[in-house]
């Protein structure tokens, strides 16, 4: 294949212009970067329309364009499981992570798990809760460079040499700038985003003839895969779709990133108008899962569904304007790599390195300790891309998901109660997560579905119900035997903690 030398440095151009912006943040909303709340909260100072486009940046990724759509072009309907699942998220935490921003804010918590720490006083279901964390969010950072593999393929250029640079990149600005970095370049990356999906929603569509013809191509083609698709979603599936949506919207606030995002948030009510406003991503999103229909109507063919999108902007766009998509999908995965980095780093620094190893860390040393570790786990993400090849980059996404949701009852009932015992909730995250691990592994790594009793869904569910029934079980048998639940250092007036939104 030869190298697409127009796309390739339009796509350069913007990219080094975000790069120049990451390491510029730093000087921005200026703070001593050498404490771990200013380079990984940004100082919780951040306002409606910055938190905004963060926790949209945060949420709304590679994943998005590539994943996504690529779904659809390989099975049809199922992947648009990923338009309710990003609908109904909003409401349910509306109900949770203002009073998780307040408690954290009230207390300094920095992480989840410093929240179940001083909940339960229990350093061990603390550091599963981190661990979780960090290890569910691996494979999402390995599906951000996914996304970027797949641009940087589709124009040609040979080998995995750019995408070592831009992991480079992405680890340099993130140790020097933290989370401010992701947070200026996400503004940009949004408005590429939102003007890529603009022009494609309205050009891809006249040049095919509309979209009546686009489903009409789209459903004869699916028909021919192996296994067929197909654009309306067969009856033996709606589990499997209602489970997958279900269970990816109770996970996607779990995960370190996301938390981070609402942490940096200047007040509570920046995080209700946030779950106000985040539903206009879901808009967008419903637009660009079409855009694995279009793949199939324009007759693009691959083997690997991650290429449908970068090889229809190719096909359809003039060579110029497909480089700038490119660069909005790169850029889209380097903002959500970032913050996922340093979450978890923030997650090792807090829970694992000083709650076990150096409990009187400063705070120089934890923030410097926190900006190692995030080139760390962006190294392990690469590993994972060449460890675990997946037909369909949206799995990286979903095993995450299997993953985190194993936090829910620690995390989640936290919040609201302190009827489970810390010993019950522990034992139900262990036994969700193994078999959890052990469903995904009995399809070969290929598959995040498993059947139950004929009923085939989201092993992520499955999992979790197992997790809250033994947490529900235990924590009433702990209860009457009278074993200490640990010390709860929050008061009920921390969970209704607000301060004045900044600009």
């Amino acid at each position: 294949m030869q190298i697409n030398w127009t796309a390739f440095s339009i796509f350069i151009i913007f990219f080094l212009f975000v790069a120049v912006l990451g390491f510029v943040a730093a000087r921005w909303r200026r703070g001593d970067l050498s404490h771990l709340e200013e380079w990984g909260l940004a100082g919780r100072r951040f306002g409606t329309l910055i938190t905004w486009f963060l926790v949209g940046g945060d949420l709304y990724t590679a994943y998005t364009f590539i994943a996504v759509p690529g779904l659809m072009y390989g099975k049809g309907a199922l992947g648009f499981y990923a338009v309710p699942y990003t609908t109904v998220v909003y409401p349910i935490f509306l109900l949770i992570l203002p009073r998780f921003w307040s408690v954290a804010r009230s207390k300094g918590y920095v992480t989840a798990s410093d929240f179940v720490q001083g909940r339960y006083g229990d350093r061990l279901l603390s550091f599963a809760v981190a661990l979780t964390g960090i290890v569910a969010t691996i494979p999402y950072i390995a599906l951000q460079l996914t996304g970027m593999q797949a641009v940087i393929t589709a124009m040609g250029i040979p080998g995995s040499w750019p995408l070592i640079i831009a992991f480079i990149i992405l680890a340099l600005f993130a140790y020097t700038s933290g989370l401010r970095a992701p947070a200026m370049i996400a503004i940009v990356k949004d408005l590429m985003i939102y003007i890529t999906i603009i022009v494609a929603v309205i050009l891809i569509p006249i040049k095919l003839g509309g979209f009546g013809p686009i489903f009409h191509a789209s459903a004869a083609a699916l028909a021919k895969h192996h296994p067929p698709g197909s654009i309306a979603l067969s009856p033996k599936l709606y589990a499997t779709y209602g489970t997958l949506a279900l269970g990816s919207a109770l996970a996607l606030f779990l995960y370190p990133h996301a938390v981070t995002g609402v942490f940096s948030a200047s007040s509570r009510r920046v995080v209700k108008r946030n779950m106000a406003l985040l539903p206009a991503y879901s808009f967008a999103l419903g637009i660009i899962a079409l855009l694995g229909y279009m793949a199939l109507a324009a007759g693009v063919h691959t083997k690997s569904t991650s290429e449908a999108v970068p090889l229809l902007f190719l096909k359809e766009f003039p060579t110029w304007f497909a480089g700038f998509g490119f660069a909005a999908i790169g850029i889209g995965a380097l903002v959500p790599a970032a913050i996922m980095s340093i979450a978890s780093a923030n997650l090792f620094t807090r829970n694992i390195y000083k709650a076990f190893f150096v409990p009187n860390a400063s705070h120089e040393n934890e923030a410097r300790v926190a900006k190692i570790v995030s080139l760390i786990i962006i190294l392990l993400a690469l590993v994972f891309i060449l460890g675990f090849p997946q037909q369909y980059a949206i799995s990286m996404q979903q095993v995450g998901g299997i993953l985190i949701l194993q936090t829910l009852p620690t995390v989640v009932f936290g919040l609201f109660t302190r009827w489970f015992h810390r010993r019950g909730l522990f034992l139900g995250w262990l036994v969700g997560i193994v078999l959890g691990v052990l469903m995904w592994a009995s399809t070969g790594y290929q598959s995040t579905s498993y059947t139950v009793g004929g009923v085939t869904a989201y092993a992520g569910i499955w999992a979790l119900i197992v997790n809250i029934v033994i947490a529900v079980v235990f924590s009433a048998i702990f209860r009457a035997m009278g074993l200490s639940n640990g010390e709860d250092e929050t008061s009920p007036s921390d969970y209704r903690v607000d301060v004045e939104a900044s600009a």
